[in-house]
């Protein structure tokens, strides 16, 4: 077992022994606000883009929902006629070759799992390199009219200015012990939401029962809505050599009947959760955040459909590529792709998320109320 897999079972069951980890969060939290102040007063230098930049980002290590979050504002945007782009430091990917843009056919083991999804959800204009201001510089050189630039998870990133900034908050995860790193998995302490803007990411249900609360009529919310489970590879013919006719392609799993839930996101459980709300018997496998899949690996889950997020499903896709590049599939592999399904999630925002939006943008001279 990882330390990773380790720390975040722990910090979910808030284990006892975290607390003799206390005088690391304390120094810990230290150097963070050092740091942070050192930013602020102008001893450590930070970047100024030359159009507004709005940070997407979370104050707890773990999935919070901010890719999702992401891929709707952009699409909302793009709706509205704004020329926007999105950064990321590319986690998971190659930095050795970053700077990098992002294309629909670019590698994730390259430019990372999430702006590949990012990229093939939206088609923006995407760039990612740990040095934001890299990333900036190559996505305004190949693209000069963008008018906005979303950053994916830049919040504790102060070396590059921002304009907006939104802390997405997991509001049925909690914030565990509120403790700093590693006692707990606070990145920034608790006093960093105040005068922030903040979505609480919420279950379905309770964004309703505080949509019919006059009082939390400003609250800025978001939940993930479940779509229809694809085949993750929707054309048998784009891969070379699978023996699969229309006619034999794969039924989805019924709703009640087992199936293996495999993922490598910031909080599985989420995932599982989801799958279990819409009727499926799951049987949940939990992997480190961005791991990276081997096919060989998904061969131990056998009978049962497979259903994996849809961030895994762009490693796993390529995976097949390159499977698939010299030779032809072989059955065993050919048997994992028919009980291979993703399940895709949208983000559904509340309106007083796009009504914000709308003002921090006018603010900045950028006006979307014609589009």
């Amino acid at each position: 077992m990882s330390i990773e897999t380790t720390m975040t079972r722990a910090w979910q069951r808030q284990a006892a022994w975290l607390w003799l980890l206390l005088p690391v969060s304390w120094l810990y939290g230290f150097i963070t606000m050092i740091r942070r102040q050192a930013y602020k007063i102008g001893l450590l230098a930070s970047y100024h883009a030359p159009i507004p930049v709005m940070v997407i980002g979370n104050i707890t290590v773990g999935g919070s929902g901010k890719t999702p979050l992401i891929i709707e504002l952009v699409t909302h945007l793009q709706k509205k006629g704004i020329k926007v782009g999105v950064i990321s430091r590319g986690y998971g990917g190659d930095s050795s070759q970053m700077p990098a843009l992002v294309h629909a056919d670019s590698l994730p083991s390259v430019v990372g799992d999430e702006p590949s999804l990012i990229v093939s959800m939206t088609g923006a204009a995407m760039a990612v390199c740990p040095n934001r201001k890299q990333a900036i510089t190559i996505l305004l050189n190949a693209y000069p009219d963008l008018q906005l630039i979303i950053a994916d998870d830049g919040l504790q990133h102060y070396a590059l200015q921002r304009d907006i900034e939104w802390i997405v908050v997991d509001a049925s995860r909690g914030f565990g012990n509120r403790q700093l790193l590693p006692t707990g998995y606070l990145r920034e302490p608790m006093s960093r939401l105040e005068g922030a803007n903040v979505v609480y990411h919420e279950k379905a249900d309770r964004v309703t029962m505080h949509n019919n609360n006059q009082p939390q009529s400003n609250r800025l919310t978001m939940h993930l809505q479940a779509d229809k489970l694809q085949l993750l590879w929707s054309s048998a013919a784009e891969i070379d050599g699978l023996n699969v006719t229309e006619e034999k392609m794969p039924m989805p799993p019924m709703l009640n009947s087992r199936v293996h839930a495999v993922s490598g996101i910031g909080y599985p459980q989420r995932f599982f959760d989801t799958l279990i709300s819409l009727g499926f018997d799951v049987i949940g496998h939990a992997y480190p955040d961005h791991y990276d899949f081997s096919l060989h690996e998904l061969l131990q889950y056998t009978e049962q459909p497979i259903i994996v997020t849809s961030k895994d499903a762009v490693k796993i896709r390529a995976l097949l590529v390159d499977a698939t590049r010299d030779e032809s599939l072989s059955e065993e592999y050919q048997d994992l792709l028919s009980r291979l399904w993703v399940l895709p999630v949208t983000a559904v925002l509340s309106d007083s998320c796009y009504d914000s939006l709308q003002q921090q943008l006018k603010a900045l001279n950028i006006d979307i109320t014609n589009g």
